[in-house]
């Protein structure tokens, strides 16, 4: 397999191409909008053309970058783009679109250049949203954009008379190949639009690039494959396998990583934890690995970290963890190394590992994020600031004379920045060639290059890779080095694994643990779901509107937290007012039909427990401050709540003075009245940064009742016998509402 490489010049890389390409050099501020913050995929493209006055956004200052594009709104932008007049126009006479309408103008106009025509019925559709199909159309169209080439089209999902101008845009790199389909009948989002309309004007205004002087020669190169967040999808694996088996035929000077959470997620993990995907790794012949958050999930069982450590001794590879403090524990006696090994042995960690290839040195070190101490239970395990470490680790492998240096992280790519994230690190940190990264579960289709500094400066490049989740892709990296360690070319894809026919020796392991897995998770438990309860991500291929189970109310929550509150009532004289899930640990789906106990388990798999707690209302208030915090980002804590309770809070608002109101049963909550709720232990205990109930639960105002999750979510769904994705306005933003 061929990787299209991209040069590296001196510390400038090829993607920097864009921005200078540009028809009007940028002169936008850090925020144009406060939904596209500057991590944001998409963020150059919405800001640029912002800058130009072509797009604008909503009153309350966003943009709304995932919310899909309308027929309307896209000919008012592409009008703008063309500079069309849109007064002394020729009416087209669309029935939904009188010459009162906000774009009468931009329509006219475009029907009138012969971009854009209505439907069969004399109507334009004018608040219907426009397809990618449509919208490659009208940029093909209205640019002159015409295909390169004969060449077949990868996709199997564009018809023939959408074929010309799709790949127009692919023959002329405003898109590329990911998969088999281009989704021309899916909605195309805002900020999709704006990245497409981006890219055709860089071509039609800088048709020639500049010459470029000719890169330095190349001295060592090195192949990562790469997985992260499997989360015990070890049916997966088989097809992981084979990939690499292939992949490792094929090139000289291979490494294998893992960037962490192979941990829980499936009943997998719930009845092997973790020695399934151990036995996949091993056969696999990882060569390295570092720790996710999850593999710290079970630090609060009797048991605490055995099973981590079990699996750390029967790995037959090294770990590398630079900023996680195991010393306090001693369950990790003898099993860690707070040094920089060039001879590791099998089944220990180190905090870093010099690793000869063909010759050369390569330095490996890892990093864990710190909200590991908020979001699982890593009890006496600490975690050191990932900054500092990695600044020791890149300076003692200096001194060794290794200058090619490799961070495996999970920490997150565009993660929370006020605690770590891979491209904060990236600026923060000279001397690091390739971040391996996971935890965010972002799906990079192609590496990102980080050619400057934290104060805007140029550095030697830093590539980034990370490869969605649970082994649906294995990362490929080709990168090459000079003879001084700097990156000078690279070219990188994420393979998809379903391609994939099962490794036969690998789908021989994966049997015993299958069988034992099917025969649990197969048993139905008696309940019906009339449709499926999804768990929507924001990270979640095809979900066009942006929901989330970590930022929006959905059904399973709410089964979730009623069962809870169904439960609780029986343990306790109080009144329980009201239960609440965190959307980070609810973790599965559940499909249309009946309902399995494996379904059941994946939804909630950490093995939590029920507890019951007594707060003020003021604490209550500050805790659902937090929950919408973060809102329109994504958030593990999240407060899902039970039957009867309703959070309205506003998101125009700063963070901190969000919540409108808590009503339970019509009634407001009061501040200085003490109530009974429910919520799982992990919450209680102050979990996902909920401080106030850490003090709750030092003083004794915490009671875990020891009641599975599952088992709790189990029993409620049998008491329904059925169950839809129908939700109840339990959580409501009323800023959208305005």
């Amino acid at each position: 397999m061929t990787l299209k490489r991209k040069k590296i010049f001196t510390a400038t890389t090829a993607t920097t191409l864009v921005a200078s390409a540009l028809l009007v050099t940028p002169a936008f501020a850090a925020s144009t909008f406060k939904d596209v913050p500057s991590t944001h995929t998409q963020f150059e493209e919405i800001s640029l053309l912002a800058s130009q006055g072509v797009i604008t956004g909503y009153p309350d200052g966003t943009f709304k970058p995932g919310a899909p594009l309308t027929r309307g709104q896209a000919a008012k932008i592409i009008a703008n783009v063309l500079k069309l007049d849109v007064n002394n126009v020729k009416n087209p006479n669309f029935t939904d679109v009188p010459t009162s309408h906000q774009y009468y103008g931009p329509i006219a106009a475009l029907a009138q250049a012969n971009i854009i025509d209505g439907y069969d019925d004399q109507t334009f559709k004018v608040n219907e949203t426009i397809t990618r199909g449509q919208v490659a159309k009208i940029i093909a169209v209205s640019l002159k954009l015409e295909p390169k080439n004969n060449d077949a089209l990868p996709f199997t999902d564009v018809s023939e008379s959408d074929a010309p101008y799709v790949k127009a845009l692919l023959d002329n790199g405003i898109t590329n190949v990911s998969g088999t389909t281009f989704g021309t009948n899916d909605p195309i989002t805002r900020g999709q639009a704006a990245a497409f309309i981006v890219r055709a004007l860089n071509l039609v205004t800088n048709p020639t690039p500049e010459p470029q002087p000719e890169p330095v020669e190349k001295d060592f190169e090195l192949t990562i494959l790469h997985s992260n967040d499997t989360h015990a999808r070890a049916e997966n694996a088989p097809k992981r396998a084979a990939a690499v088996k292939e992949l490792r035929e094929e090139k000289e000077n291979t490494l294998l990583l893992d960037a962490g959470d192979v941990f829980s997620g499936t009943l997998y993990f719930n009845e092997f934890q973790g020695q399934a995907d151990l036995k996949f790794m091993n056969y696999m012949g990882y060569d390295f690995m570092t720790f996710g958050n999850h593999e710290f999930d079970l630090g609060s069982t009797p048991e605490g970290h055995k099973a981590l450590a079990d699996f750390i001794k029967a790995a037959e590879f090294s770990f590398v963890s630079s900023n996680v403090d195991f010393s306090a524990d001693d369950t990790f006696t003898g099993l860690f190394n707070d040094l920089i090994s060039s001879e590791p042995e099998k089944g220990k960690i180190y905090s870093g590992i010099v690793k000869e290839i063909n010759g050369e040195k390569v330095g490996i070190f890892g990093l864990t994020t710190a909200e590991t101490a908020d979001i699982s239970s890593p009890g006496k395990v600490k975690f050191e600031n990932y900054i500092e470490e990695a600044q020791k680790a890149v300076k003692a492998f200096e001194d060794l004379g290794v200058n090619k240096v490799i961070a495996l992280t999970h920490i997150g790519y565009d993660d929370t920045a006020a605690i770590d994230n891979d491209l904060e690190l990236a600026k923060a940190v000279e001397g690091i060639d390739v971040i391996v990264g996971g935890h965010s579960h972002t799906k990079l289709d192609e590496p990102v290059v980080v050619d400057k500094n934290a104060k805007g400066e140029n550095k030697d490049a830093t590539v980034i890779v990370q490869a969605y989740q649970y082994s649906d892709f294995l990362g490929t990296l080709d990168v090459a080095f000079d003879e001084n360690g700097v990156v000078v070319e690279y070219g990188g894809q994420l393979i998809e694994l379903a391609k994939y026919a099962d490794d036969p020796a690998a789908l021989e392991i994966l049997k015993p643990y299958k069988e034992k897995v099917d025969a649990v998770q197969n048993d139905e438990i008696g309940v019906t779901a009339t449709e499926a309860l999804p768990n929507p991500r924001v990270t979640d291929e095809g979900n066009e509107e942006g929901l989330s189970v970590r930022k929006n109310e959905t059904a399973l929550g709410n089964y979730i937290t009623d069962g809870m509150l169904a439960k609780a009532k029986n343990y306790t004289k109080n009144e329980v007012i009201m239960a609440f899930q965190n959307g980070g640990g609810i973790r599965n789906s559940i499909g249309e039909g009946p309902i399995t106990v494996g379904e059941v388990i994946s939804v909630l798999p950490f093995g939590n427990t029920l507890a019951l707690m007594d707060v003020t209302g003021a604490e209550l208030k500050a805790a659902f401050e937090l929950s919408v915090g973060k809102y329109p980002e994504e958030n593990g804590g999240f407060l899902h709540v039970s039957k009867g309770t309703k959070v309205e809070f506003d998101s125009s608002k700063p963070a901190g003075s969000r919540i409108v109101s808590i009503m339970v049963n019509d009634v407001a909550i009061e501040d200085d009245k003490t109530y009974t709720v429910a919520t799982n232990a992990f919450t209680a205990k102050g979990g996902d940064g909920f401080d106030m109930f850490a003090t709750a639960y030092a003083n004794g105002k915490v009671t875990d009742l020891g009641l599975s999750d599952w088992e709790n979510l189990r029993e409620h769904l049998q008491s329904l016998k059925e169950v839809n994705a129908s939700t109840e306005g339990r959580i409501v933003d009323v800023a959208a509402q305005k």
